[in-house]
């Protein structure tokens, strides 16, 4: 499967962007999908992540802010991002993997095997 990130941009503390991963593929839908950013000089983290049968689990930073989604017809996840602060500047990348496991939830960089390219995501304060 092949992933492009993309809808990142500038927006003030307090605004919302909808980040999106277009993939490809024709079994989408077993795949578990994850959001993941990385910040200038720091390691990239887990943001969210949806599995197979659509159960979704967060980061505690972006719990009550951010949203994900998923449209399997579209082969598209989402991530709605809201209430934004400077901190959340960094560049994020959506991430697939093979969902072994329907109900599983996928949160470390290494248990993903397909990575998109990245979408700069700026807050200013």
């Amino acid at each position: 499967v092949q992933l492009q990130a993309s809808g990142g941009g500038l927006v003030q503390a307090g605004g919302s962007l909808r980040l999106s991963c277009a993939a490809s593929g024709r079994t989408f839908s077993n795949y578990a999908v994850g959001w993941f950013r990385q910040a200038p000089g720091k390691e990239r983290t887990f943001v969210g992540s949806i599995n197979v049968i659509g159960g979704i689990t967060e980061d505690v930073s972006v719990q009550g802010r951010f949203a994900i989604s998923r449209d399997n017809a579209k082969k598209m996840v989402y991530l709605q991002m809201n209430s934004l602060k400077p901190e959340d500047t960094a560049v994020y990348y959506c991430a697939a993997q093979w969902g072994n496991n329907y109900y599983g939830y996928y949160t470390k960089v290494g248990e993903y095997d397909y990575w998109g390219q990245g979408t700069l995501v700026t807050v200013s304060s």
